[in-house]
């Protein structure tokens, strides 16, 4: 199995300006990202930015940098511009990890890797994990993926779905005991190559535009997404200050 791995790393942020390279344990969080992926079975990894500063300190850790356009309005156009950079063919698997995932377990970088190239019918491959309480099953920022009996994504939202219809009656918030029913999504994508140039000439979906999720254009277009549940747990990545102090609490605990 061979597959590469591409990290984009922008320096703004609305909630944590500058974020790849605030320091956590000593060292920035873009680094702590290459160091994990590193630990995978990948066969080279590639930060992608288009900011100087990005990379000059990717560079003094050692990493491979691909300076990128400052036009791109989403993180698979830069995908994609690496991939013609790097003249990495259409059947080559690709990993998108995003650059504020400081706690991902390099098996799940393999395992989803491994996802695509055994499902030769997907376009994309992705990962789960059962949702583990009410907070979260009703939480709109934690996305829900519906899977079939073939463990292909059905539907990701940010609702409760399925709506269990006994469960939630009289609005009542709790976590049903059914197996098998509720995930929530991981943001940890494999593509093939070719497939992240055709995705950008899909229209938008009115579902995507509803629930802001970009993968459901993918299976709007009738493309096929496997899904698996995590070997091991991913710890959690990094969006604001409170974030950043929670995980450098878990790496200094």
């Amino acid at each position: 199995m061979q597959f590469h791995i591409i990290i984009p790393a922008r320096y703004a942020s609305a909630r944590l300006p500058g974020k790849p390279l605030r320091q956590l344990a000593g060292k920035p969080i873009l680094q702590h990202v290459y160091e994990q992926a590193n630990k995978s079975q990948a066969k080279s990894v590639v930060i992608a930015t288009d900011d100087d500063r990005i990379k000059q300190v990717a560079e003094s850790f050692g990493a491979d940098v691909c300076m990128t356009s400052t036009e791109h309005t989403s993180g698979t156009e830069r995908l994609a511009e690496v991939i013609d950079i790097k003249n990495f063919v259409d059947d080559d698997i690709i990993l998108n990890l995003q650059g504020d995932e400081p706690m991902m377990p390099p098996v799940c970088l393999d395992q989803v890797a491994a996802l695509l190239v055994k499902n030769t019918d997907c376009k994309m491959a992705s990962l789960c994990e059962p949702v583990a309480t009410a907070e979260d099953l009703f939480d709109p920022n934690v996305v829900k993926v519906v899977l079939d009996k073939n463990r292909h994504a059905i539907y990701f939202s940010r609702a409760p779905l399925p709506w269990h219809r006994e469960a939630f009656s009289d609005n009542a918030r709790v976590l049903p005991s059914e197996p098998d029913l509720y995930y929530r999504h991981i943001g940890l994508y494999a593509y093939r190559a070719g497939f992240i140039k055709t995705y950008l000439t899909l229209a938008a979906s009115p579902i995507e535009k509803a629930e802001s999720l970009e993968q459901l254009r993918v299976l709007w277009h009738g493309n096929k997404i496997a899904m698996d549940i995590a070997r091991e747990t991913p710890g959690p990545g990094i969006d604001t200050e409170e974030d950043l102090q929670k995980v450098a609490a878990m790496f200094t605990g």
